[in-house]
């Protein structure tokens, strides 16, 4: 993989930031967030040492386009390319993107070695917010966790779920849950007793249900 200094990272990072600080949010946001699973050998994404990582969305303003996609020295693969492709803002070295995309697969891949759970959940709940749009092109090895990513949903509410089991990927205690009708009734809460150490944490959604909310408990797998 073609690698560039961090540094470049940090000024793709400052660039996008002057571009997206329209859309609100705060550092305070990510502090809130609960833990990944305790069993787990992984370190938690969201405490992680790593430079600035891509945002999920490709750029909104002006791009390089694909013909200017070269870096300074050497030359890009064609996986890469295509990862490049429509992801560059003008003026901005294209290998600095593709270094944001390599540290999101980069992260994925440590975490999936010790805990597949671990990385789906960082993945589910965006704490590796770039790897959506790099695993298919630069970790295609990571795709299964993506796949599994795809069937689950992150903590907080959900309007509409899918009736049946869920699993939280925490053993938190202080996960709880709750699933309402269109009346607002609850349907069904739990956990029924707080965890044990080694428990996992299951949560059974009614059919009806419109809302489900979770407390804590990071982000949910089908059983």
């Amino acid at each position: 993989m073609y690698r560039r200094p961090a540094a470049a990272a940090v000024l793709l990072a400052a660039a996008l930031t002057l571009t997206a600080c329209s859309s609100g949010g705060g550092p305070s946001a990510a502090a809130a967030k609960p833990k990944p699973p305790a069993s787990s050998s992984a370190p938690d994404p969201a405490d992680a040492t790593a430079a600035p990582t891509a945002p999920a969305a490709k750029p909104t303003g002006p791009v390089l386009p694909d013909a200017k996609l070269t870096p300074k020295t050497g030359s890009f693969k064609p996986n890469e390319k295509q990862y490049l492709s429509g992801r560059v803002p003008e003026k901005m070295d294209p290998a600095a993107v593709l270094q944001t995309g390599q540290e999101s697969c980069q992260r994925v891949e440590r975490t999936a070695k010790r805990d597949k759970d671990a990385a789906t959940g960082a993945v589910i709940a965006g704490e590796i917010p770039g790897a959506k749009d790099a695993v298919p092109y630069l970790c295609p090895e990571q795709k299964p966790i993506l796949d599994a990513a795809a069937k689950g949903f992150p903590d907080g509410p959900r309007p509409a779920p899918a009736p049946g089991t869920y699993r939280a990927l925490t053993q938190s205690p202080a996960c709880t849950w709750e699933a309402k009708g269109k009346d607002g009734a609850v349907l069904a809460s739990g956990p029924e007793s707080p965890p044990k150490p080694g428990d996992k944490i299951t949560a059974t959604i009614p059919a009806g249900t419109t809302d489900f909310t979770s407390t804590g408990c990071y982000a949910w797998l089908p059983a």
